[in-house]
C-alpha cells in the first residue's frame, strides 16, 4: 500500500493559508483607501453638496395674487414680518390667524398668547386691524393649522393662499395643505422666508441651520405616516 504524506497545514487542493491571508488584506487596503477618497471627495465638495440638499428640500412657489395669507404660529422673528410685507406689496388684503393653545402661564397674566404677539406685529407694521382674521382654536401644531384653514375655506369662497414660512418648513407646509385641502379647490402657495440665524447658502454652519433641517425631516416622515 502506497503510503500518503499529508503537509501539516494544507490539504489536498486547498489554498496554501499565505496566500489566502494575502489576498483578505489586499482587500481590506483597497476598501480603506476607496472610503478614503469617498470621505476626501464629501468633506472637499461639502459646499456644494449641503447647498444642493437644502435646495431640494425647500419649496419656493413664484407668488401671484391671493385672497389671504397665512399666518402659522411659530417663527415669531420672520413670519408675522414676512406676512406683513406680502399684505403691504398688494398679494392678499386679508391675513389669517391661528388660535394658538392657551397656557396656565397665558391664563393667569404671565405670558401673552403667540397670537396676540403675532397680532401685535402685524399692526406694529402697519397692517389694519380690519385686515386680521382669527381662525380655529387651540391649534397646537401644523396639522391643527390646515384644519383650521380647512374649516374657514369652506365659508370664505377662497380660490388661492400664501402661506410665508421659515425655509426647512416649507416642504412639510406645502404636502399637509395640499393634502388637507385637496376637496376645495384651493390654491396653495408656499414662500420660503429666510431667517435670522442661518440662509440656505450657509445653513450647516449655524446650530440653529442644522437643527431645523434635522428636524424637519424626521418631522415630515412623521408627518407622513400619521396624517
Amino acid at each position: 500500500m502506497a503510503s500518503q504524506v499529508v503537509i501539516r497545514g494544507e490539504r489536498s487542493g486547498a489554498e496554501p493559508r499565505p496566500r489566502r491571508w494575502r489576498g483578505f488584506l489586499r482587500s481590506v487596503v483597497l476598501l480603506s483607501c476607496g472610503l478614503v477618497v469617498l470621505l476626501s471627495a464629501l468633506y472637499f465638495f461639502r459646499v456644494p453638496l449641503l447647498r444642493s440638499a437644502a435646495s431640494l428640500w425647500i419649496i419656493n412657489d413664484p407668488l401671484q395674487k391671493a385672497d389671504a395669507i397665512v399666518l402659522l404660529g411659530g417663527g415669531l422673528e420672520t413670519r408675522p414680518f414676512a406676512a406683513a410685507k406680502r399684505d403691504g406689496d398688494g398679494y392678499a388684503s386679508l391675513i389669517l390667524v391661528a388660535r394658538a393653545r392657551s397656557r396656565p402661564t397665558h391664563e393667569v397674566g404671565l405670558t401673552t398668547r403667540e397670537h396676540d404677539v403675532a397680532r401685535q406685529v402685524l399692526l406694529k407694521q402697519g397692517v389694519p386691524d380690519s385686515a386680521l382674521a382669527e381662525i380655529g382654536t387651540d391649534v397646537r401644531n401644523t396639522y391643527d393649522e390646515a384644519l383650521a384653514v380647512r374649516d374657514w375655506v369652506k365659508t370664505a369662497h377662497t380660490t388661492r393662499l400664501i402661506i410665508p414660512t421659515d425655509i426647512f418648513h416649507t416642504r412639510r407646509v406645502r404636502w399637509l395643505f395640499r393634502k388637507q385641502l385637496r376637496h376645495t379647490g384651493v390654491q396653495i402657495l408656499v414662500e420660503a422666508v429666510p431667517g435670522r440665524e442661518y440662509q440656505q447658502e450657509d445653513w450647516w454652519r449655524h446650530e440653529q441651520g442644522l437643527v431645523a433641517f434635522q428636524n424637519e425631516v424626521l418631522k415630515f416622515g412623521y408627518y407622513w405616516v400619521r396624517y
